[in-house]
């Protein structure tokens, strides 16, 4: 009978869909990793457990929520961790070597015999090699950046290099200290995972395509470098030059106002003169027309006197005769 149990057992699938995680992870060696195992709210209570294998039946349990000792992400090689309220448990693996690579399930313990636990498989594949935390950085003309180059645990011991894409003999390595220092470039390795390499007083052409190389392994990294910005007080102190060419300068202005009063008071002063002259002129011409005028009046008035008294004479000839 119990032959016949395990095998139904071994024929019944676990259920898929209650619990998803990624389908494949792509780590370094030597790193780690968190894998997030999303469940349904009914599992919220259940005992959940990470293990390593391709079926329930023959998957050797690493990890379990239900494990009376303390989890310690950071220090243990494999551990869970459960949130029921964001509905989620969270595997952690640290110190990844090649031996760690294959199948692993997240499962949440729903019962034994002819229940089956829900459970979804993962596969993870820990490889010797290279990244980068970015493969495209952007500074300013003048500043630094940092670009970070991780490798796995087998190239700890390895020299590693930054040379510009293209120009070998550019390349610049670390040391027996597992560091290289200059005017332009500064690389720092901590044996452990990660060199960092920082640019410094980035200029325009510094733009390029660079390499992290580590052991037989390099990979491309973009450096683009983008004009130093103007500040504030510059623009204001360059602004004056742009401003229309007929308007005066407030600087000019500001210090000669003197002469323009003065221009504007001999301009007052001579129209009042002509006007003094033109009435003085005015008044002589008109003394000078008086005299004139009267004299001719008299003249006038004694030729008509004399005429009145050649007429009567005239006329008493007349009458007398």
């Amino acid at each position: 009978m119990m032959k016949l149990l395990v095998l139904l057992s071994l024929l019944i699938p676990a259920v898929q869909g209650a619990v998803t995680t990624a389908g494949e992870l792509i780590v370094l060696e030597g790193q780690s990793i968190k894998v997030p195992c999303h469940y349904e709210p009914q599992y919220a209570s259940y005992v959940k457990y990470w293990c390593q294998g391709r079926t329930r039946e023959f998957c050797s349990s690493l990890a379990r929520t239900d494990d009376h000792r303390a989890a310690n992400p950071a220090g243990d090689k494999v551990s869970v961790s459960d949130n029921p309220v964001q509905l989620v448990f969270t595997v952690t693996m640290n110190n990844l070597t090649e031996d760690d690579s294959g199948w692993y399930m997240c499962g949440v313990e729903v019962g034994s015999g002819w229940t089956a636990d829900v459970s979804t498989f993962v596969h993870l594949k820990v490889i010797h090699g290279l990244s980068v935390e970015s493969n495209h950085v952007i500074g300013e003309e003048g500043s630094s950046i940092t670009v970070g180059c991780t490798y796995s645990a087998k190239y700890r011991a390895s020299v590693k290099k930054w040379c510009r894409s293209g120009d070998w003999s550019s390349c610049r390595l670390t040391d027996g200290e597992g560091s290289f220092e200059d005017s332009s470039v500064a690389i720092s390795d901590d044996r452990i995972r990660t060199f960092r390499v920082t640019l410094k007083k980035l200029q325009l052409s510094d733009a390029a395509w660079y390499l992290c190389v580590a052991g037989q392994h390099q990979i491309g990294v973009h450096v683009e470098v983008t004009p130093r910005t103007t500040t504030t007080s510059q623009t204001s102190s360059i602004a004056p030059s742009h401003s229309p060419k007929h308007l005066s300068s407030p600087k000019t202005i500001s210090q000669q106002p003197w002469k323009n009063v003065i221009w504007e008071s001999l301009l007052v002063c001579l129209c009042l003169l002509l006007l003094v002259v033109a009435a003085v002129l005015a008044i002589k011409l008109r003394r000078q027309k008086r005299p004139r005028h009267q004299s001719l009046e008299k003249a006038i008035l004694n030729d008509a006197g004399s005429s009145v008294v050649f007429l009567n004479q005239e006329v008493a000839q007349v009458y007398g005769a």
